[in-house]
């Protein structure tokens, strides 16, 4: 799979001669381009030559450097700033708990962008039946992608003939419980984010099967690009072939390796400043917040879990982003449910998908996905408040 001149990751979109992760990526390449052609160069330019952001502007440099800053503020900032020992505190707990198994989740993500080829999610994607919707609810949470990075996926799902309800699915599941963001909850909420992790995926299976019913009686738009699937084209087959074709040698290793590393590195790129702007305002909030007012307006009602939704719906941040806000609401509050909506609404009224999915899809498919998603979180998390924190 070719890489997205713009930000390095796997290319799903076939654009200007070029594969994009993304609409926004393969935009952003025709401007530099046209740029470029303002200036008498030439418009083939090749894309790896094009210019590269500073590096501070790289999370995988700003990150660290500012991870150090608030971790230490304690001790260089509490002279002026009186709650800076409590926050520091609050943000060095959380790099203890999420550091190593959020990267796990990287480099699982690289390796599933290393040995998975594009075919086999396509091939499993296509037709009416119900394990059709099972099978893109699994491919979803190993997607190991935010929301923004799943989004183009989906969309070229869809363009390759995917059913609309199998990328409804694929979609809600990618953001919503994704391999990193698994470990990202485990490591928080232990046990009891494998609850989290499970209600999402039953609700992404559920509004498959939902959007099934409605394609069936033509309340959602057809896919006007479904094709036929080559019948030919086995999957157990390819996968015996290339494990018979593999060289088990150091150079092949190596080279998989580097393989893996090269689909971590884009992929931190993608989450990485979004989960630290997580653990930045949770360290805030947890530090400057008074616990009053969480009990107060977030605690474990319908109201608060209203609250905690209206909440969700206007903070845009990508799902690893969200993990360390909704672990700060159900440290607060013991509202389990709180946290679940929180992260389940923030993705469900994203405004990104909903828009990349009204333009793309249609505006049927777009509205079907508020009205059948909303309600499920919701009683989700009124059962779910009634498991309180010991």
């Amino acid at each position: 799979m070719e890489r997205d001149p713009i930000c390095g990751m796997a290319g799903v979109l076939d654009r200007h001669g070029h594969w994009f992760c993304s609409e926004r990526c393969a935009a952003e390449f025709a401007r530099r381009q046209a740029g470029a052609a303002g200036q008498g160069t030439s418009d083939s330019a090749d894309a790896c030559h094009l210019p590269l952001r500073p590096w501070w502007v790289d999370p995988w440099t700003w990150v660290p450097l500012s991870g150090l800053l608030l971790g230490t503020a304690g001790w260089w900032a509490s002279g002026w700033w009186p709650q800076a020992g409590s926050v520091s505190a609050i943000y060095v707990g959380y790099l203890q708990k999420v550091a190593l198994p959020f990267f796990a989740g990287l480099l699982l993500g690289g390796a599933i962008d290393r040995f998975v080829p594009r075919e086999y999610i396509v091939k499993l994607l296509s037709g009416p039946r119900k394990r059709v919707i099972a099978r893109a609810t699994v491919l979803g949470f190993l997607a190991s992608s935010c929301s923004h990075g799943c989004l183009a996926l989906t969309m070229e799902l869809y363009r390759k003939g995917a059913s609309i309800p199998a990328a409804v699915s694929f979609l809600l599941a990618s953001p919503w419980a994704s391999m990193s963001l698994t470990f990202i909850l485990l490591s928080l909420f232990g046990p009891k984010g494998l609850v989290i992790v499970g209600g999402a995926l039953a609700i992404a299976y559920a509004t498959g099967l939902i959007f099934q019913r409605l394609a069936a009686r033509g309340l959602i738009e057809s896919n006007p690009h479904t094709g036929t699937v080559d019948a030919g084209f086995s999957i157990r087959r390819d996968i015996g072939q290339r494990w018979r074709a593999y060289r088990w040698t150091g150079a092949q290793l190596l080279q998989d390796v580097r393989g893996v590393l090269a689909g971590t590195v884009p992929l931190g790129r993608m989450v990485l400043g979004w989960v630290q702007l997580g653990f930045v305002l949770s360290s805030l909030i947890g530090g400057l917040v008074p616990h009053s007012i969480f009990q107060r307006w977030m605690g474990p009602s319908v109201a608060g879990l209203l609250v905690t939704m209206a909440t969700a719906a206007v903070i845009e941040v990508c799902s690893e982003g969200t993990a360390p806000l909704a672990f700060e609401f159900y440290r607060q509050t013991g509202a389990l449910g709180n946290a679940f909506a929180f992260l389940m609404g923030g993705v469900v009224t994203d405004y990104t998908e909903l828009g990349a999915v009204w333009i793309n899809i249609g505006r049927r498919t777009a509205r079907w996905i508020l009205l059948i998603t909303l309600p499920q979180v919701i009683v989700m998390g009124l059962i779910l408040n009634l498991w309180r924190a010991p």
